[in-house]
């Protein structure tokens, strides 16, 4: 039999083929777009019914060969170089270059991306309140790119066509004052929007209380600011929820937090049982409407966009989010018994295509 009767509609598989076919008769996790650029020495990822039954994929995805780890991106804070004028303003520097590259998002499988230094998400930028935010941004790519911003700044600064745009080859500077508080994001706004944010040109951008600011509330603000000894005591995490169209067919083939699909099934999140834990959580998935986030065994708070200081609902397990949206998430496992508690997209399909993890509780 020919192979084109084997594969109709010319060998694309969707993602709903996938969870029909593919988990029911052992079929490969993988587009034929994706096909075509596999190494040969990377076996191409394939559902695998592991403990509990779980759905997940045979093989490793090569950190090392993409610059980055899922596991590091948890609680790698850009800072940038801070500096004093002599008018006392705190300057807040940052530096970034998109880069094309080809990412490894599960075991085998190649996406041709856009990237903000390298890597996807892109740097996760931490502030405080108040800083001058300079970021000078430089575009290597092949096409032209942006820096928008999701914060308060003058039109000039918006990273918009006609106002921060940069031609492949050129820099520009974007330069602003941090705030409001909270968990934000930044994104590429260059035109096609949908290609470009989901080529992986998008971060987060945090932007931490000054407890000056917020006498009422200056303990809680302490805890969110990077370095006070208040902040110490959490275990802080950035998760941006993304997926991935592999055939270009504006249909997502894989979902993950933090790009790599079942990143934090495979390698659970270690968390310190007497300690909090908070969550910064954004939702960069292009070509659904929603995403969202739900939590086993356990219940948090949530900040909508982070810019309160007291919870916007209190007592949920699951948290939906359009593109854009974010929160932060605060919670403990200070009364529950060690072991691996699971969070993940409530859209099964999602889940079922890579946003699968777990907590480590010890």
């Amino acid at each position: 039999m020919a192979i084109k009767h084997l594969f109709p509609l010319k060998y694309r598989l969707s993602r709903r083929g996938f969870v029909v076919t593919g988990l029911a008769a052992g079929g490969a996790f993988v587009s034929h777009a994706s096909v075509a650029k596999n190494d040969k020495n990377m076996p191409a990822a394939r559902p695998h019914q592991g403990r509990h039954g779980a759905t997940q994929v045979i093989g490793k995805v090569d950190h090392a060969r993409n610059g980055f780890d899922p596991k590091d991106i948890l609680t790698d804070w850009e800072t940038g170089e801070v500096t004093t004028t002599q008018d006392g303003t705190r300057v807040r520097e940052f530096v970034i270059t998109a880069v094309d590259k080809e990412i490894e998002i599960a075991p085998g499988v190649l996406f041709p991306a856009w990237t903000y230094n390298g890597r996807i998400p892109g740097p996760s930028f931490r502030a405080k309140e108040g800083e001058l935010i300079r970021v000078r941004f430089s575009n290597l790519g092949s096409h032209e790119h942006t820096m928008h911003f999701h914060g308060i700044h003058s039109a000039r600064m918006d990273g918009v066509p006609g106002a921060g745009q940069v031609a492949p080859g050129d820099s520009f500077t974007y330069e602003f004052v941090a705030k409001p508080f909270g968990c934000h994001l930044y994104h590429c706004h260059s035109f096609p929007l949908k290609r470009h944010i989901h080529k992986g040109l998008y971060g987060a951008f945090i932007i931490d209380p000054d407890p000056d600011r917020h006498p009422e509330h200056a303990d809680v603000a302490r805890s969110r600011l990077l370095g006070t000894p208040e902040n110490k005591r959490w275990q802080e995490f950035v998760m941006v929820m993304n997926g991935f169209d592999t055939n270009f067919d504006d249909e997502n083939e894989f979902y993950a937090v933090n790009s790599i699909a079942f990143a934090y099934q495979h390698d659970a999140i270690r968390i310190e049982r007497a300690r909090p834990v908070r969550v910064y959580l954004v939702n960069a998935t292009e070509f659904d409407p929603i995403n969202s986030f739900h939590l086993h065994a356990n219940f948090f708070d949530y900040y909508d966009h982070g810019t309160t200081l007291t919870p916007t609902l209190k007592t949920v397990d699951t948290i939906m989010l359009c593109q854009a949206q974010r929160g932060i998430l605060e919670f403990s496992f200070a009364d529950h018994e060690p072991g691996r508690y699971m969070f993940h997209a409530h859209q099964s399909e999602f889940a079922e295509l890579g946003w699968m993890a777990n907590f480590e509780v010890v």
